[in-house]
């Protein structure tokens, strides 16, 4: 995945879930965030961001906010990036074969899986999720209580008792991490219903991405703890 027109820029303020302050070259400027959720760990006052211009009049703010330095290391926070990642690994033989077919954002019961693969004439459904926080190396989601995760979760179960492949796929955006794991802490029955997922056949997956300010590329499994 690469990113057109970016810059460096000091993080200042998020009033909502929606936009950020930034200085870009010593000027307060309003950027649009890519990403809805807290990331309250990420967007610390002073924080180096990247941010990325986007020329259309149309639109309310002239730039994304699509990275940010934790440290030294760079997080890539762009929602819309994990989607884009594991397509171009599946194309890549990522899940240890290539797919006759990959289909985006398809329905089974219920849900809506992020992708439907076919392989020798077996479909599959596949669940992406993003993954940005970060302690000490070990990553872990969600960062916020997501009722929609363990409704996916629950439905990628259904998927596999009906016979189909099943693959929740967690898209860590960055790299050089220690391990995956769900957070316990933050939404326990969404941990718990990983650990059922996984027992019911469902393949848990991570994936973490080889992360430039003008590129997000997939890199390396990430070991997974339930």
């Amino acid at each position: 995945m690469e990113y057109e027109n970016t810059r460096r820029a000091v993080f200042i303020e998020r009033p909502n879930r929606f936009i950020a302050h930034v200085l870009l070259d010593g000027v307060p400027t309003v950027c649009h965030v890519k990403n809805t959720g807290r990331c309250r760990e990420l967007l610390l006052p002073g924080a180096d961001v990247v941010v990325q211009a986007c020329p259309n009049p149309k639109r309310k703010t002239a730039y994304d906010l699509i990275a940010v330095y934790k440290g030294g290391r760079l997080i890539n926070m762009d929602a819309a990036a994990p989607n884009a990642v594991c397509a171009e690994w599946l194309r890549a033989g990522g899940l240890g074969f290539v797919p006759e077919l990959i289909r985006p954002e398809r329905r089974f019961g219920d849900s809506r899986f992020d992708f439907y693969l076919e392989r020798n004439g077996r479909g599959s459904f596949l669940e992406v999720k993003g993954v940005t926080l970060e302690e000490n190396g070990v990553v872990r989601f969600p960062d916020a209580p997501t009722e929609r995760g363990v409704k996916h979760l629950r439905g990628l179960m259904r998927c596999a008792a009906e016979g189909y492949g099943a693959y929740a796929v967690f898209i860590v955006q960055m790299e050089k991490v220690l391990y995956f794991e769900p957070n316990r802490e933050t939404h326990p029955a969404f941990a718990q219903a990983l650990r059922e997922a996984a027992g019911a056949g469902v393949q848990i997956l991570a994936l973490d991405c080889l992360t430039e300010e003008n590129r997000l590329r997939p890199g390396k499994p990430v070991e997974v703890r339930l």
